[in-house]
């Protein structure tokens, strides 16, 4: 039966939070405030408190108190969530409170508060196509990102008639925590930060609100200063992996090209999440001079991975450290291999940190942001032929294994699984060499096995994108590079 949906979601509000009975009427005085009174009367059948919100948010705009807009909707869509989202204080509180006993419990807690406010959007995240294919180096995981909605022109519009703001300076300073939101920052009314400390420096600790990934979390520098890979990180890393356990952790790397979307403010991001490259084997080990504790290897992925892994902590951040120093500096122009173009340096690392059964593990993988005439999005970068599925930046969690590709491809590959069936005779010409290549390949295609080829094969080339990004090649002249390199790192033989 129907009931009235501003009383329903004051009960659900209340049902949730510390507020009680006696404040219902205040309750529904702030959510008219939010909706406007033209709400009053509407009616529901829906009891998820997420839904009622969006509800409300429809119901407003039909009265003509709420914007079209998504970015004004989000506005007062997360101030409709705050209702139910304790104070920074109190989040903070009971989640050390519950960490002194059950740290796995304080992080639980402090994940499902996240959820249940809206904070990390699951219904959106829900909408993003995801899946797993074979490759010759492991299952890949491929995710189609639909979770963000697409820019509304008017929106594009007004955001660059907005009056200029520094404040937040961006999207991850401290400052969002409570943040209004305007049309060219998202909302952050419901939005809440763990504070930890780290070298007795304030850090944030919070999810993503589009995840990626189980529990994708960012923990960030409390002052806006710009990402850089040093020793510190190394060291950061494993802390993050000591005081969260089940996360990993990893950085995205400091230079343009190899580098992630936000480099203006040090970040790192974690989650409980097993990667391929996590579950690929290490081709061979050896060790290097002056850490007999420390097991190495060659990773057997499409990028150029370091394995380190040791109990000894301090021996691992040491040659973690000596990795990187060497890396910074080493040329080897005979594969292409050169730190540094007219001053420019071109070698940082992407560092990935666990701890497993006891043991410190780092991946460090190799990054060169050279370009070239060639190859002017970048020689270690998604190369032309493959940039119809992948041409962003390859970060931290493509890295790993996990292709984030464009909302276009939903509708482009369906295109090319007509084309493959004779329903259309071209596609969209950026797809068009490729989509006659599979024709040609796989003349048995049906209806019921045409999803799964385009997949394949979007697989296929993600794992050619990895190939690319890979400083030395995989084959065995590029093997053999590799191993100069080690060697001026300090291989035993």
């Amino acid at each position: 039966m129907a009931e009235n949906l501003v009383n329903t979601f004051v009960t659900l509000v209340i049902e949730n939070s510390d507020y009680e009975e006696l404040d219902r009427i205040y309750l529904t005085n702030k959510v008219f405030a939010l909706v406007g009174e033209g709400v009053a009367d509407v009616e529901t059948d829906s009891s998820e408190l997420i839904d009622l919100k969006d509800q409300l948010l429809q119901a407003g705009v039909k009265a003509g108190s709420v914007g079209e807009l998504n970015e004004e909707q989000d506005i007062i869509g997360a101030q409709l969530m705050d209702l139910i989202t304790p104070s920074p204080s109190l989040v903070n509180r009971n989640f050390w409170d519950t960490y002194k006993s059950n740290p796995e419990q304080a992080i639980a807690d402090f994940y499902d508060l996240s959820k249940r406010n809206d904070y990390v959007k699951v219904k959106a995240i829900a909408q993003n196509i995801a899946y797993k294919a074979p490759t010759k180096y492991g299952d890949l995981e491929i995710t189609i990102n639909l979770s963000k909605p697409e820019k509304d022109p008017k929106a594009i519009a007004a955001a660059k008639n907005a009056v200029a703001s520094d404040y937040p300076k961006c999207q991850l300073c401290m400052e969002n925590e409570g943040y209004l939101g305007r049309i060219n920052h998202p909302a952050r009314s419901n939005h809440r930060v763990i504070r930890f400390q780290m070298e007795d420096k304030e850090w944030g600790f919070q999810y993503s609100p589009y995840a990626y990934f189980n529990e994708h979390s960012i923990f960030f520098y409390g002052q806006h200063e710009p990402m850089k890979i040093s020793d510190l990180t190394f060291e950061r890393l494993l802390s993050i992996v000591e005081e969260f356990p089940g996360y990993f952790a990893g950085s995205n790397a400091d230079l343009p090209i190899v580098g992630g979307s936000i480099l203006t403010h040090e970040h790192y991001q974690g989650g409980r999440h097993t990667f391929p490259m996590e579950i690929a084997e290490v081709e061979e080990t050896f060790s290097f001079e002056g850490f007999p504790e420390v097991e190495a290897g060659i990773v057997n992925w499409p990028m150029s991975v370091i394995r380190i892994k040791s109990r000894e902590k301090e021996s691992l951040l040491a040659l973690s450290s000596k990795i990187l120093a060497a890396w910074r500096t080493y040329s080897d122009p005979e594969v292409g291999i050169l730190a540094e173009s007219d001053g420019t340096p071109h070698h940082t690392i992407t560092p990935i940190a666990r701890k497993r059964d006891g043991q410190y593990e780092l991946d460090l993988v190799l990054r060169d942001n050279q370009t070239s005439e060639e190859h002017p999005d970048g020689v270690y970068h998604p190369h032309a032929d493959v940039q119809h599925i992948k041409k962003e930046n390859i970060g931290l969690i493509e890295v790993m294994g996990l292709a984030i590709l464009p909302p276009r491809l939903k509708s482009e590959l369906k295109e090319v699984e007509d084309f493959l069936l004779d329903k259309c005779e071209a596609v969209a010409p950026i797809h068009q060499e490729w989509a006659e290549q599979l024709k040609e390949n796989h003349p048995e295609v049906t209806a019921a096995s045409a999803e799964a080829l385009v997949r394949q094969s979007v697989a296929d080339i993600f794992a050619r994108v990895l190939e690319d990004a890979g400083v030395y090649k995989t084959d065995n002249a590029g093997r053999q590079a590799f191993k100069r390199f080690l060697n001026e790192v300090g291989l035993v033989d």
